[in-house]
Order: structure tokens, then sequence, then C-alpha cells
């Protein structure tokens, strides 16, 4: 059986997610955790550019 990277427990099978620009496999649980933390840093660093008036591209 197939062991998640993150959380190391055994699972049936494994998704690939892409995280901080690298791919990793892991269980369903982890990637909906590790997609939910990478919109929540998205979302905090748009508010922190539109506060110091950041107008250029990312």
């Amino acid at each position: 059986m197939p062991t998640c990277s993150v959380c190391k427990d055994e699972v049936d099978e494994l998704k690939i997610v892409s995280v901080a620009g690298k791919k990793k496999k892991m269980c369903e649980d982890c990637a909906d955790r590790a997609k939910e933390s990478e919109a929540v840093a998205e979302e905090s660093e748009a508010v922190v550019q539109q506060m110091m008036g950041f107008k250029g591209r990312r």
C-alpha cells in the first residue's frame, strides 16, 4: 500500500498536488489541507500588496 509523504499513513491511493511549485504525492486529506493553506497564503499576500500599494504583476 502507498504511504502519504506528509502524514506517513498508508492509504489506498495518493493524489499528486502542486505545493509551492513542487509536485508532491499525498493522501486526499493532506491534499485538501495543502490546497486550503495555499489559497489562504495567496489571499493574504494579495491583501498585503494592496495595503502597500503594489501595482506590479505577479
